[in-house]
């Protein structure tokens, strides 16, 4: 890090990555500043807080200027900034080191990393790792998001008595890093779409993607979805050691002595790394097909790190899911309640209530985006809850749409929402939030309302 004591930076995108990366070099005592392509007016809020910012952080907005780019030592960008950008190609022409957050992250880590890929579910199997090791005694850091970004590893306290760095690699992370091995990679699925705004086509998707699986040596180990990736050559001719997990039977798939690795037999998890374990089911908290599938990627990953197998009894039934996605947060007189604060679109909604087979009362609502559209989605909500309690600016549309429902309430407020819910609650019942629309008529974000949902839940 001392490398980078009092040079000049400039950080390329005022996300929430960027306060973290000026938090980073302001310890080092650096000249920074900062450029965004949205104009100013775009970046009110953060541009008051860069106001506030000891000692003074230089700001570019509305346009990338290539002097300032120029006369910095270190360019240090987030995943969201093109890594082919113009100024940036320029930059490094000109002997300047440039890096992407995560690059940067990946440069300080002294550590045996643990990479978690895959186009959905790595942030759960990221955390259920963690929380299994930690249960053994570990010291983990969990992060590669723009809420943790692998940066803030290089900040932490204690950053010489860590033991393992789990961090979540999207491809659009991938792009242009190099010198990036970790000792184990979780690879959960692959989707079948890709994001154009960051890749030509699917080749340069799946390319990116799997070039880390081509960084792996005979002594890593990788961690695969045999549901999802066994008809894949790729996975299955990779130079490593590979362990494979499936919601299916090994045995009765007739695989059981061509693969190691983690099943769902019998009502129980079984897995055959290092020496053969079974894992009760029964009392899980999290709920839903793929948290589960999540469970098994996070067994069979930490049965291959040598865990003890009490530790991961203890995350099949203690961990809690993620924050604000199916996060549980309490059981009060036999009512079950789930933060799901995050599903913000109604597809998503819908998912969330298919995870429940107990009666289950959902709140829901949020801002009015008229391009919304609730009838498609009637039947899903009507089967799957026993009452619906409609908050926020499209509760009148939502519930127009959900007229044929039995039990549906308006409220006026995010608490009358909540205090309503359990009102209306009985033993068995499962209370949650799956909002289906954005937050921001009430609050800032997601998060902002997932966390004021918990306060008022454990005010109860």
């Amino acid at each position: 890090m001392e490398r980078f004591r009092g040079k000049k930076v400039l950080i390329v995108g005022i996300g929430k990555t960027g306060f973290k990366l000026i938090n980073f070099f302001n310890r080092l005592e650096c000249e920074i500043r900062v450029t965004d392509i949205k104009p100013i007016f775009d970046l009110n809020k953060p541009v008051k807080k860069l106001k506030k910012i000891k000692p003074a952080v230089h700001m570019t907005f509305g346009e990338h200027r290539d002097e300032d780019f120029l006369e910095s030592d270190v360019v240090v960008y987030s995943s969201s900034v093109d890594p082919g950008l113009a100024q940036l190609e320029l930059a490094r022409q000109n002997g300047v080191q440039v890096y992407s957050e995560f690059a940067l992250g990946n440069l300080l880590c002294r550590k045996p990393i643990i990479a978690v890929c895959g186009s959905y579910g790595r942030s759960t199997v990221a955390h259920m790792v963690g929380f299994t090791l930690r249960r053994d005694g570990k010291n983990i850091f969990v992060g590669g998001t723009s809420d943790t970004p692998f940066i803030e590893y290089a900040m932490q306290p204690n950053i010489e008595e860590i033991d393992y760095v789990i961090v979540e690699v999207s491809a659009v992370q991938m792009r242009s890093l190099k010198d990036f091995h970790p000792k184990m990679v979780i690879f959960t699925n692959i989707s079948e779409t890709y994001p154009a705004e960051h890749f030509t086509s699917m080749g340069d998707f799946m390319e990116t993607k799997l070039s880390i699986v081509k960084s792996l040596s005979a002594g890593d180990k990788l961690i695969c979805n045999f549901d999802k990736l066994a008809n894949n050559t790729f996975f299955r001719n990779a130079n490593c050691q590979t362990f494979w997990y499936s919601r299916k039977s090994f045995v009765s798939m007739g695989v059981m002595d061509e693969v190691q690795g983690t099943h769902f037999h019998e009502r129980r998890i079984h897995s055959n790394i290092n020496f053969h374990s079974e894992f009760i089911v029964k009392d899980m908290r999290i709920i839903g097909q793929n948290n589960r599938e999540n469970l098994l990627a996070a067994v069979t990953a930490c049965k291959a790190l040598d865990a003890s197998d009490e530790a991961i009894q203890t995350c099949v039934e203690k961990f809690p899911g993620i924050p604000h996605r199916l996060e549980f947060l309490m059981e009060k007189n036999g009512v079950c309640f789930y933060n799901d604060s995050k599903a913000e679109s109604m597809p998503n909604l819908c998912e969330s209530l298919k995870s429940f087979k107990n009666n289950v009362i959902l709140i829901a609502g949020g801002k009015d985006n008229e391009e919304i559209e609730f009838e498609p989605f009637n039947d899903d909500v009507i089967n799957n809850t026993r009452v619906v309690v409609l908050v926020g600016e499209c509760k009148e549309r939502m519930n127009r749409a959900l007229q044929e429902h039995p039990q549906t309430f308006i409220v006026g407020s995010f608490e009358e929402s909540v205090l309503l819910a359990y009102q209306k609650s009985r033993t068995g019942d499962t209370i949650l939030l799956s909002p289906g629309n954005p937050a921001t008529d009430f609050f800032r974000d997601y998060e902002e309302r997932g966390n004021y949902f918990k306060k008022l839940v454990y005010q109860l």
